[in-house]
């Protein structure tokens, strides 16, 4: 099995012995080469290289922002699915989120992933018949675990300017950001209006997050839930809040990062299962993110599940009781 390893070497959990110990690991079992990003979109690079290449595996070592590159270079642009052949992926985390590993049951531990992944390639074999997961088309970017538009890209849009400045991220950095946004966004009028098929628009939304699995994120290990029935085999979760008045979205809160959420609320929007949304926004563009990644402002977006759209080397799903 030809095998391609993308390791981003400044994320912020990899090291030279982990990667070393994952090469050594992977090249007792696969035909492998072994290429590092250097610049921002490398890694979509290196999976269309793999791509064209008929490589059968890629295997990436870093955050969640490398995986979604490396996705979007596997599948193209958004649309109809590739009708040739796409290599599958694996993941070895590399982050500090790490929210796609977890959410797959991968370990947030690189060395622990990395037995994790060779038992896997050992339990399979050289026929596989990986697990798919479906993907959100957000237009123009495939998003593997969520998008939003509002005060979530604006953290987005502020953190990245922190990495710009060689900052290190972390959850804490993101909270803190988070913070001061969420509360700026108190003081503005909700400007965007949500579209769901087989029900009336709903307008005077402060902020919409689509999520293509649960939960929405973590901080550091606590998981935080928006749309706790999402999964990578249904389709879509939308979560908006039409009033972001202290107390009661305080209470909200507190539900997303209880153990077993429950999350109901008068001004809350909530669809765990939706096929497609639009979000038009009637104050002009608004900042926009996708996995991690700051989009620029938009005026309005469309978002679509698109189910079993990728392989993924990843523990075959709990089913639910």
């Amino acid at each position: 099995m030809r095998a391609v390893l993308v390791v981003n070497p400044t994320a912020t959990s990899t090291t030279p012995a982990g990667r070393d110990l994952l090469t050594h690991a992977l090249q007792s079992r696969l035909q492998l080469s072994v290429e590092h990003t250097t610049h921002r979109g490398h890694g979509g690079e290196i999976a269309q290289a793999a791509v064209d290449q008929g490589v059968d595996l890629v295997v990436v070592h870093g955050g969640d922002g490398t995986v979604s590159n490396v996705v979007n270079g596997l599948l193209g642009k958004p649309g109809e699915l590739p009708t040739g052949h796409v290599p599958a992926l694996a993941i070895v985390p590399g982050g500090s989120a790490n929210v796609l590993a977890r959410s797959l049951g991968i370990s947030p531990d690189p060395v622990v992933a990395t037995n994790q992944l060779i038992d896997l390639l050992d339990q399979y074999g050289h026929r596989p018949n990986w697990r798919r997961i479906g993907m959100i088309d957000c237009g123009e970017r495939w998003a593997v675990l969520n998008a939003g538009m509002g005060v979530d890209a604006e953290v987005v849009a502020a953190v990245e300017k922190q990495r710009e400045k060689g900052r290190k991220v972390t959850p804490a950095r993101y909270i803190r950001t988070a913070v001061p946004a969420a509360l700026a966004t108190t003081r503005r009028e909700p400007a965007l209006t949500v579209h769901l098929p087989g029900r009336d628009p709903v307008s005077g939304v402060h902020f919409v997050f689509v999520s293509n699995s649960s939960p929405w994120t973590y901080a550091n290990n606590r998981p935080l839930w928006t749309n706790p029935d999402c999964s990578f085999e249904s389709g879509l979760g939308v979560f908006g809040l039409t009033s972001m008045k202290v107390i009661p979205t305080l209470r909200i809160v507190r539900q997303m990062f209880s153990k077993r959420p429950k999350l109901e609320a008068k001004q809350l929007l909530r669809d765990d299962n939706a096929p497609c949304l639009r979000v038009t926004c009637a104050g002009g563009p608004i900042a926009s993110q996708f996995d991690g990644d700051y989009l620029g402002e938009r005026e309005q977006m469309t978002f679509r599940a698109v189910p079993d759209a990728l392989a993924v080397v990843a523990p075959t799903p709990e089913k639910p009781n």
